[in-house]
């Protein structure tokens, strides 16, 4: 998870549309509404899900709705869905999907609504995934009138551009592997930012940081407008490749998994080759460095203790839950335990602010359910979970009642890391030694503290030479203070500068 991309999560990042102004009146009671799609944007049927976003924000409602600000939304599976055709939306429709209310009992008026199409399957995003469709912005009345204008899917998210510059490349490349999993061209991408040097001195060759992002991040996110000015008594300097995590059911985590495919494999045996020879990147593992926050912080982790030969240490902040004992404050492995309430039949939170909860599991997860495939708690099951019979991850828990599939939590052992790191140590030990820092918030939003102390415990009962710290009075967003970031910066220097001699010797 990342709360740099919270406000706009789920559906997200702004693509700037023409409103077109329309008003559609209706009725709390009586909700209809009708969508079709122009065969100008997209001539063949659709199979896939669509969906009717509603908001009162300023927003277009197509990049909602928002973890923390959560508003309704409708939608519906079609199979073979015509040009033209009119789907209807109604409180009849047998498989519409909801939230947080059935369509009926929603009342839109003040709200606006906009239609859109799932016409790209591979991203996660819904509102602002490139090639899906969306309709013109209706305000909704309140009236009733005889035949509600219907709303028209004739535009399509536009792919965003990457912008390159002297310091900024853009890096892509098909990954065999995943493609054959896959059955149609997949790969990775990233940005790499090049150091101030990489002109002046051609036959010179770098160090890398790779960064992970969060939850809904991308490898656009965050690039500096000028080359990095490296300020270190040695002299170093990095190559940063920023890392794009996306995939279809969320954020793959750079891991091997029955749903994603063989990520993790396809990244070391031929990302990192192929990057390397492009960009003169030292080809040896105490030249790699892994750094990532949330989703990237556990992804970074995963990396240096799944391939502790290949990196020469990871700096992971605020990671998702890396003991699942403690799962957001739930132990899937405990019998009887329910994601949904807990031994006192209370709520069970998953985010705070301030010290008080403010979302829970279970209308977090129904939510989900209408949103599909994107979600984060689906994402971590496409990850952890083996593959069910119709192809889908499976559930680690119950979405009506809550109740945790034992089998489910026992295939998820292979992906706890306290749990890997306990049974492995006496191989791993020497291979990660010097190798580990992790850094949690106290008061982290999603309650990812209480999983980094149990694997901190572990760690010491293990006489790891690991660095493990809970600052105080930190949460997941204000954990990276620039402090923190410049104290990793220059302990990654001194990483290198210990083995440098030996990896890059005198040119």
């Amino acid at each position: 998870m990342n709360p740099r991309f919270r406000s706009s999560l789920l559906l997200l990042a702004c693509t700037s549309v023409i409103f077109c102004g329309q008003t559609l009146p209706s009725e709390a009671a009586e909700n209809r509404f009708q969508v079709r799609f122009l065969k100008s944007i997209h001539p063949q049927p659709f199979t896939g899900r669509v969906y009717l976003i509603f908001t009162r924000s300023g927003r277009e409602p197509r990049l909602g709705p928002s973890w923390f600000q959560p508003e309704s939304f409708i939608a519906r599976d079609v199979t073979n869905w015509q040009p033209g055709e009119v789907l209807d939306f109604h409180p009849e429709t047998a498989d519409l999907l909801s939230y947080p209310d059935p369509l009926a009992e929603m009342n839109l008026a003040g709200y606006r609504v906009q239609a859109v199409a799932r016409f790209n399957p591979t991203d996660p995003k819904i509102g602002t995934a490139p090639g899906n469709g969306f309709s013109q912005v209706i305000q909704l009345t309140g009236a009733s009138p005889a035949l509600n204008p219907p709303l028209i899917i004739d535009q399509l998210v536009p792919e965003k551009p990457f912008t390159e510059t002297a310091w900024i490349k853009y890096f892509r490349m098909r990954s065999p592997l995943l493609s054959k999993f896959h059955g149609q061209d997949t790969g990775f991408e990233a940005s790499v930012i090049l150091p101030q040097s990489y002109y002046q001195q051609p036959r010179r060759t770098y160090p890398v940081i790779y960064s992970i992002p969060g939850f809904g991040g991308d490898h656009q996110r965050s690039l500096p407008q000028a080359p990095i000015a490296e300020q270190n008594a040695g002299g170093v300097e990095f190559i940063r490749v920023h890392l794009n995590p996306q995939c279809r059911w969320g954020h793959h985590v750079f891991a091997d998994s029955a749903n994603n495919g063989p990520v993790g494999k396809a990244f070391t045996t031929e990302f990192l080759p192929e990057l390397e020879k492009a960009f003169r990147a030292i080809p040896h593992s105490r030249a790699r460095f892994l750094t990532g926050h949330s989703s990237g912080g556990w992804s970074s982790l995963w990396l240096q203790v799944t391939y502790p030969t290949l990196f020469g240490g990871t700096w992971s902040t605020a990671p998702d839950p890396v003991d699942f004992r403690d799962f957001q404050q739930i132990n899937i492995y405990e019998p009887g335990n329910n994601v949904y309430r807990d031994k006192n039949n209370q709520p069970r939170p998953i985010a705070r602010r301030g010290g008080q909860p403010i979302l829970w599991f279970e209308p977090f997860a129904k939510m989900e359910q209408v949103l599909g495939p994107g979600g984060q708690l689906r994402s971590f099951e496409a990850v952890f979970s083996p593959r069910g019979a119709d192809g889908e991850p499976l559930k680690l828990y119950d979405r009506e009642t809550g109740a945790i599939n034992a089998q489910v939590a026992e295939a998820w052992q292979a992906y706890d890391i306290r749990l890997i790191l306990e049974s492995n140590w006496k191989q791993l030990a020497p291979e990660l030694a010097g190798k580990i820092h992790v850094f949690m918030g106290e008061q982290d939003t999603f309650y990812l503290n209480g999983a980094t102390r149990l694997l901190k415990q572990a760690l010491e009962q293990l006489d790891a030479d690991a660095v493990v710290e809970i600052h105080q009075g930190r949460d997941h967003s204000n954990l990276l203070t620039r402090d923190l970031m410049l104290r990793i910066r220059a302990e990654m220097v001194q990483a290198f500068l210990k083995y440098q001699a030996e990896i890059q010797p005198a040119e």
